[in-house]
């Protein structure tokens, strides 16, 4: 089940592209842009990474941290980070853990097809100071995603 603003956010745990633990405590007391994406350097994917890139310094301005996670393993991610010049972390869910947490999988028969592929649904979440979810983004516009957000904080 997708959580929704005012819930408390799922606590997760994972690795970064770059081989760095990383998880949800580690963001308490700022915010963070947890964005869920279908996979490493697909068009529309890599437009969404790059608008939150070119945004970065703006959303950090903010007191947000931006963390995008795909299930692509981590050498997907540093290849795709590499080659986009992303200035954040991108997580490594190899095992979904952290989408099935978020439902980004969907449902039925097409969120068993996603969890074999490894593609997410496109969904941005707005994690307050406390933890909590302040703003869910369900549809995110992938080439201006960076003023989607900067407008939410």
């Amino acid at each position: 089940m997708r959580p929704k603003p005012g819930d408390k956010a799922p606590d997760f745990a994972g690795t970064t592209g770059d081989g760095k633990p990383v998880r949800l405590a580690d963001f308490r007391g700022r915010k963070l842009v947890l964005y869920f994406y279908p996979m490493d350097d697909t068009p529309g994917c890599t437009a969404q990474a790059c608008s939150l890139r070119d945004h970065n310094a703006e959303i950090a301005a903010k007191g947000a941290a931006v963390l995008g996670v795909s299930a692509q393993d981590a050498a997907s991610k540093q290849r795709f980070a590499g080659k986009y010049g992303l200035n954040f972390p991108l997580l490594a869910d190899t095992d979904n853990a952290v989408a099935k947490a978020y439902g980004v999988l969907g449902s039925g028969l097409f969120g068993l097809a996603r969890s074999v592929v490894g593609a997410y649904e496109r969904v941005t979440f707005v994690i307050d100071e406390k933890g909590r979810v302040a703003h869910v983004i369900d549809h995110p516009d992938t080439r201006s995603h960076g003023e989607e957000v900067l407008k939410l904080l």
